[in-house]
């Protein structure tokens, strides 16, 4: 081999090696010559002219920088420390790209100036109460603002997030025994609701009890009265006539109710001692022919 030519083959090798570059998906890049813009690299396999070309590779991803703590004073003279995050990305085209290189300086520090001076533009017109229960309202604003005032830069704001609102501490404790305050109406406000629940359910008990007794009566009265006249019916159906029969057995019905002892005397005839209860004397079968006078006479 020609002893020149194998040196410039290891140049020329050397010098293909030395111009390779590789763009990860999560790039693109630009490619600029003498100084001067010349071509958009895609993600891959690229290839520059070593000592005269120059490559800037820029990340496409979503990024998120934080616009720092600050304070604010707020519509209502308070002083609320108020931090944010703001998350972006640049879009992956040509001109977006260009733009974030070639239109702005530097983009995560003048994201977080104009998100600062946005945050006080808003949470100043509000009082520290509203900033607080209207944080989606401020998001918003945010969001719109930083929107329109990059669209020049080549990037897309995905979205904003206010971190925190923290107002001064003298104002915090206030808040905190307010909250509590509101907390403990609510559960007492609870807890009578369920006491008067509870008592209107025993109310509704002990009305559905009495009316259960009460029912229970009407039923013991009604038999009762049926059993009377069942007795009556029966009275003047087999005793018409009987009527010391009738009293014998009153007589004895009375004198065994709550279980009443009767002493009947030795030799004594038990008919005649229930007859001498209901006030009936016996009466002398040798005397009368009549079935019913020898039963007993009045």
């Amino acid at each position: 081999m020609n002893p020149i030519l194998l040196p410039v083959l290891i140049a020329i090798v050397l010098f293909f090696f030395a111009g390779i570059r590789i763009v990860r998906p999560t790039h693109r890049a630009l490619v600029e010559r003498f100084g001067k813009y010349h071509r958009f690299a895609g993600y891959g396999f690229n290839w520059i002219i070593p000592g005269i070309d120059m490559m800037y590779k820029i990340n496409i991803t979503e990024q998120m920088i934080n616009a720092e703590p600050q304070e604010i004073i707020t519509n209502d003279n308070l002083n609320a420390k108020v931090d944010a995050q703001v998350y972006f990305k640049i879009k992956s085209d040509e001109l977006s790209v260009k733009n974030s290189q070639y239109n702005v300086n530097s983009i995560e520090y003048q994201i977080v100036n104009l998100a600062r001076t946005t945050l006080r533009n808003i949470i100043g017109t509000m009082t520290l109460k509203s900033a607080n229960s209207e944080r989606g309202k401020i998001n918003k604003e945010l969001h719109g603002t930083l929107l329109e005032e990059t669209q020049n830069w080549g990037i897309e704001i995905v979205r904003t997030e206010l971190k925190e609102i923290d107002p001064p501490k003298d104002v915090q404790e206030t808040m905190n025994k307010i909250v509590k305050a509101e907390n403990e109406k609510i559960a007492a406000i609870d807890f009578a609701t369920a006491t008067e629940t509870k008592a209107d359910g025993e109310k509704r008990a002990e009305i559905r009890r009495a009316e259960g007794i009460k029912q229970g009566a009407i039923l013991r009265a009604e038999g009762e009265a049926q059993a009377i006249q069942l007795v009556n019916e029966a009275a003047e159906k087999y005793f018409v006539g009987n009527a010391q029969l009738l009293r014998r057995i009153q007589a004895m019905e009375t004198s065994l109710k709550d279980n009443s002892k009767i002493v009947v005397p030795t030799g004594s005839d038990l008919v005649n001692v229930m007859g001498e209860m209901g006030g009936v004397l016996p009466v002398n079968t040798k005397r009368s022919g009549s079935p019913q006078s020898d039963l007993m006479k009045s």
